[in-house]
């Protein structure tokens, strides 16, 4: 009976996070987090608000995503930022995140595993993944991504490492002159990589800023 009762215990918070809504804030270039964790992310005044998601991820974790762009006039993104919190569900007590990056950042006195890498617009992306919910929410308020970016993922775990603060930062790899393709680890010019990765991470670290209790944004 017990196990009984666990089990629909877990079935209803299941359902009642599946049909939640996001419950951070946006003000402006804000995303304000009450829990977990309690921080202000501070994104670039020219980023523009695409919207936010929430549901849950493989039926594993409440996932909330928030996605900002900056575009030009014709609304041709050119940078790509995107604030997602994350927690594995009650019913999953054995997940934990696993993150193994030996490159970290300190912003606003959190670490950060950073993970690089580039990708086509059109690649095959996973049904339901948290990319196909990021790209949904940009191309139904009318932008249009580029052909191909590089990512920089900024990921805080805690609770655990059952929970994490994760912010991907992405930019447009038409100014470099090159593709997705010709930049992968198998591509002709894959040489040109580590200068671009290395420019972008930079530039990621400074454009977001994170305040929490005893700390001040830093971007």
């Amino acid at each position: 009976m017990l196990k009984q009762f666990i089990a629909v215990v877990l079935s209803c918070a299941f359902v009642a996070v599946q049909g939640a809504g996001p419950e951070r804030k946006v003000e402006g270039n804000v995303v304000d987090s009450e829990r977990d964790p309690k921080v202000r992310v501070h994104l670039p005044r020219s980023a523009q608000y695409a919207g936010a998601d929430r549901w849950v991820l493989y039926d594993m974790a409440d996932c909330e995503l928030h996605a900002f762009v900056d575009a030009d006039a014709r609304k041709h993104v050119r940078r790509l930022y995107w604030v997602q919190f994350e927690s594995y569900l009650a019913m999953k007590p054995e997940l934990q995140h696993t993150y193994d990056s030996p490159t970290h950042a300190d912003i606003g006195g959190m670490d950060f595993y950073v993970d690089t890498w580039v990708r086509a617009t059109n690649e095959e992306m996973r049904p339901g993944s948290d990319l196909e919910h990021t790209l949904a929410l940009i191309r139904n308020k009318g932008f249009l991504m580029p052909e191909g970016m590089a990512y920089v993922r900024l990921v805080h775990l805690f609770d655990a490492k059952r929970k994490e603060l994760m912010i991907i930062y992405a930019e447009d790899l038409a100014p470099t002159g090159l593709t997705a393709g010709e930049l992968k680890q198998n591509g002709p010019r894959h040489d040109r990589w580590p200068d671009i990765e290395k420019k972008a991470r930079e530039k990621a670290e400074r454009s977001i800023g994170i305040e929490q209790e005893g700390h001040r944004a830093e971007n």
